[in-house]
């Protein structure tokens, strides 16, 4: 069964929670413009601001809100549900406060979060990189699951997105969410004639003006290709896409980033310090990156995408009079 918000959207995206890139205007904008915008809570260093995110967030759709009568799209908030965070609770607490729409959970599914988010009406769609994961996250009753295929930013996975949209609709038939170099409105044309319900957009909206990267970081992405794109677990420990030139500037050789082990980036209070030193200096993206070339604003994005999603609907139609 797919979300009832889908139907409601101006285009069938959710821009992705981006660790020290995506913020509140992303968000605003996003949701402004008829898709779902999100972030991570941990771009806030403490719970107390992450609440006041979500109170401008919420506080700024409700105005755009009355005064254009135009109903936003939901914004959604990711939380990280692993042992080595320390704040998943008082989080999720202030999520259940202000009846967060959408909550996404990475590293974890876990049923007692599930069934929190849904005691006030929210909905849990979870990360997952392969069917054991998918398997895990259906028995706790999420509610959508992102597979996050091969040459995506961040924490990807390595399989094929058309193998794995087949494998996990084979056990869950909830929303499906596809992650993994969509770049253009072709690509998101492309998610859903594969059987995805939604399109998960992430190294795309790194480059508009309202995201939180630097300047140089956007650049590099401009100026990046498919192979620039390098997977590796040294970073975080965990495998995850970073962009070659930023992993070179660090002094991170070839021979590092394939070795397994991770980088010591220094001791620090709590591992949530010591992961945001490491991504603040080595720049994540997808491999996606081949397809971007300019910095746009949120609108003008999401404008350009609804554009090329409906001229590429239009040429699926006039293939139909070929082979129907």
């Amino acid at each position: 069964m797919k979300a009832n918000f889908i139907n409601n959207l101006e285009l069938p995206v959710i821009a992705a929670p981006m660790f020290l890139i995506s913020g509140p205007k992303l968000v605003i904008e996003c949701c402004k413009n008829g898709i779902v915008g999100t972030f991570p809570s941990l771009n806030q260093r403490t719970s107390e601001g992450f609440e006041e995110w979500i109170i401008e967030i919420k506080e700024a759709l409700s105005v755009f809100e009355s005064k254009t009568g135009i109903k936003p799209a939901p914004f959604g908030v990711n939380l990280i549900v692993h042992p080595t965070n320390i704040r998943v609770k008082a989080d999720l607490d202030i999520c259940v406060k202000h009846k967060v729409p959408i909550v996404i959970t990475s590293l974890g599914a876990v049923s007692q979060i599930v069934d929190t988010v849904h005691s006030y009406g929210g909905l849990v769609f979870h990360d997952i990189i392969k069917k054991r994961h998918a398997e895990k996250a259906s028995e706790a009753g999420v509610d959508g699951l992102i597979l996050v295929a091969a040459g995506a930013g961040g924490h990807a996975g390595i399989t094929n997105p058309m193998s794995l949209i087949t494998e996990v609709k084979k056990i869950f038939n909830k929303t499906i969410l596809l992650s993994g170099c969509i770049s253009n409105g072709n690509d998101i044309a492309s998610a859903l004639q594969m059987g995805a319900d939604l399109a998960y957009m992430g190294t795309r909206f790194i480059n508009v003006e309202e995201s939180l990267a630097d300047d140089e970081y956007k650049q590099m992405i401009i100026n990046s290709s498919a192979s620039d794109i390098i997977y590796t677990a040294a970073v975080s420990g965990v495998n995850a896409n970073f962009l070659r030139p930023s992993l070179e500037s660090m002094g991170i050789t070839e021979e590092l980033w394939s070795n397994s082990k991770k980088i010591d980036f220094g001791n620090e209070l709590n591992p949530q310090e010591q992961e945001a030193k490491a991504w603040k200096t080595i720049w994540s993206a997808g491999q996606g990156v081949t397809a971007i070339n300019d910095i746009l604003s949120t609108s003008d994005l999401i404008k350009k995408l609804a554009k090329e999603f409906i001229e590429s609907i239009e040429r699926q139609q006039d293939l139909l009079k070929v082979y129907k």
